[in-house]
């Protein structure tokens, strides 16, 4: 649509035949509405007609649940995000779709009509919403070693993103996780950051696909090497050793210009991200020429004054003065608006620092054509968890197993008359190999979306002559079976709740492959997890192990791997652990690990 005619479409919209007066709507002509007019104009036109009130909104991000209908119209909030809480009656991608754009015209009813910007934690596919197509968590996508898969993946993210009313995804998570026990290591690529620094090419298939949405690099910075791998804990590294290890892959993601920077809850040798000038204005704004707006984390700059529980005015005025340009503020928007607008007239945060943080924000809104198309193309919603998308997914899948141990050369199994038993907490349980961030925030167990168990593709893959029998447990094998086929692991969790001290097989796995080894049939290991896990006095029993990492919607992808329809070519992301004292253990630490980062068999 012509810019020229979004005022008009706006009032249809929301059902407004007129502002009121003393919210006199801009003309029509407005050079900020005409797309042919450069951007950085369009953003000198709109800034010089904005009230203070007006520019204090556009730094705000309230979660969409938390505010009553009509009051992003009249707070004039710029951003709002969807977490669990902000799903509709029906978990569908039309009534996301429907409440995005309701949202949307509340916007456009605002004296400038400026619109949205809608952002989700869309981290491995628009996992938020039931029926899309998740990829491996990134984890997996580190052991592909294919930049441009990744490409692919965000371009599709992009697309079942914008389907459903997202202009904007939290990701990619550029994190260089150092210690598997910490509860984000999935969301890391790998332990290297020039393995990280590689896959940032999902920002161009996010930014810069088709059907672009804003990409977020996170969490700056250090977050993966915090002291013993504590969630928003303490990066006790040298300014030489983080520069060398963290800094690399958001150097990469600001030259591929990602849209924007998400601060990290932890500290740097004490110091927290959300209120470093140093390492935010100094270093990424300033030395890294970073062009996009910083985004504050779920709630952080209510930390800056040591209370986490209470928003104030030293948490504003610190961390805008500290390079926040927007802050997440989740229920408390309209609190910060008010304390902002405060310390403004106070003179302790300038004017300056308002219309830097503006000019970045609007840009961003302005090069993604939200201007000219605020609501939601309605031919993207119907691609969500399309063929076509399924199938990329699978290939991901497959392209990230990581063949460890093949004795006897037991892999790939046979299709033709073969006799396969399948046990495993984690063989025929969806919510179990999409692992967190997904649907909901921790991840659940069962069926929670529409996708493939790993047991779904065995069965798909091994073809009618194959006798595919599965028990959870592992009960009811004897020895007529040619192979058993352990699918084992964790279960869902996210953030500091998957936290851990050691990392063992739980018990339930213990006894199930207890019971598969008793009966003398050869077993196969397929480990679902969001990490490295201590296995190495269980391994000797094992004839073969595949790491398959968390691997989404499309279990069949695993069975590819398993029956030789696609040769294994994963390599390990992260240094294997020998075990849980090891932790952490790096490549060049002079540690002995059980595998070394980057090993990886085929057949």
């Amino acid at each position: 649509m012509r810019a020229r005619s979004i005022v008009a479409i706006a009032m249809v919209l929301t059902g407004c035949s007129a502002p009121a007066p003393a919210q006199q709507a801009p003309r029509a002509e407005a050079p900020y509405l005409d797309p042919a007019v450069p951007v950085s104009q369009r953003v000198d036109d709109l800034l010089g007609r904005m009230t203070l009130d007006e520019k204090i909104g556009q730094m705000t991000q309230a979660e969409n649940s938390k505010l009553a209908p009509g009051e992003v119209t009249s707070t004039a909030v710029g951003s709002l995000l969807a977490v669990g809480d902000s799903t509709p009656p029906t978990n569908a991608p039309e009534p996301w779709a429907d409440q995005a754009d309701r949202l949307q015209k509340e916007a456009l009813a605002t004296r400038l009509r400026i619109p949205l910007i809608y952002g989700v934690d869309a981290v491995h596919g628009n996992q938020i919403v039931v029926g899309s197509t998740i990829f491996p968590h990134n984890i997996g996508m580190g052991a592909t070693r294919d930049p441009e898969l990744a490409r692919k993946v965000g371009e599709v993210t992009a697309t079942e993103t914008a389907g459903t009313g997202f202009s904007w995804t939290f990701a990619p998570c550029l994190c260089v996780a150092r210690d598997d026990r910490w509860g984000r290591t999935y969301e890391s690529f790998s332990e290297s950051p020039e393995v990280v620094s590689s896959m940032t090419t999902i920002i161009d298939g996010l930014q810069k696909g088709p059907n672009k949405v804003l990409a977020t690099a996170k969490h700056y910075l250090g977050d993966g090497g915090t002291t013993e791998g504590s969630d928003q804990g303490n990066t006790e590294l040298s300014e030489a050793e983080l520069r060398k290890i963290h800094l690399p892959p958001f150097q990469e993601a600001v030259r591929r210009d990602v849209g924007s920077v998400m601060l990290s809850y932890n500290q740097w040798n004490g110091e927290y991200l959300h209120n470093s000038p140093y390492l935010v204005n100094t270093v990424l704004k300033g030395e890294l020429g970073f062009r996009g707006f910083v985004i504050s984390d779920w709630n952080a700059i209510h930390r800056i004054d040591g209370n986490k529980d209470d928003l104030t005015a030293q948490d504003v005025r610190e961390g805008i003065n500290a390079g926040t340009d927007m802050a997440m503020v989740a229920a408390d928007s309209k609190q910060f608006m008010s304390l902002l607008k405060a310390e403004v007239e106070g003179g302790r945060v300038s004017m300056e620092r308002i219309d830097d943080a503006n000019r970045r924000i609007l840009t961003k809104k302005f090069e993604l054509g939200l201007f000219e198309h605020p609501l939601v193309d309605r031919a993207l919603t119907a691609t969500l968890g399309s063929a076509p998308h399924r199938d990329l997914a699978r290939q991901a899948v497959r392209e990230s197993q990581v063949l460890l141990k093949n004795e006897g050369n037991v892999l790939p199994l046979a299709k033709d008359g073969n006799a396969v038993f399948v046990a495993g907490k984690n063989a025929d349980d969806i919510g179990h190999q999409l692992g967190g961030w997904s649907i909901t925030w921790q991840g659940e167990s069962g069926p929670t979306t529409k996708g493939t168990s790993v047991l779904e593709g065995i069965k798909s893959v091994a073809g009618p002559t194959t006798k595919i029998q599965y028990s959870k447990d592992g009960s009811g094998i004897d020895s007529s079976y040619k192979v058993a086929v352990a699918v084992i692991g964790e279960k869902p969790y996210a953030e500091y709740e998957g936290d851990r001290d050691t990392l063992p097989l739980d018990a339930d796995d213990l006894a199930t492959l207890k019971k598969l080894e008793a009966s003398g049939v050869p077993v196969v290991v397929v480990l679902v997890s969001g990490r490295t896990m201590d296995i190495a006095a269980q391994l000797p029993s094992w004839k073969a192990f595949v790491a398959a990492w968390l691997p989404g919607t499309e279990g069949a992808g695993v069975a590819d791997v398993l029956f030789g329809d696609h040769k294994p070519s994963g390599k390990l992301p992260m240094t294997w652990m020998r075990s849980s004292a090891q932790q952490p253990v790096n490549e060049g630490d002079g540690k002995d690990p059980l595998f070394p980062l980057g090993f990886g068999l085929t057949y």
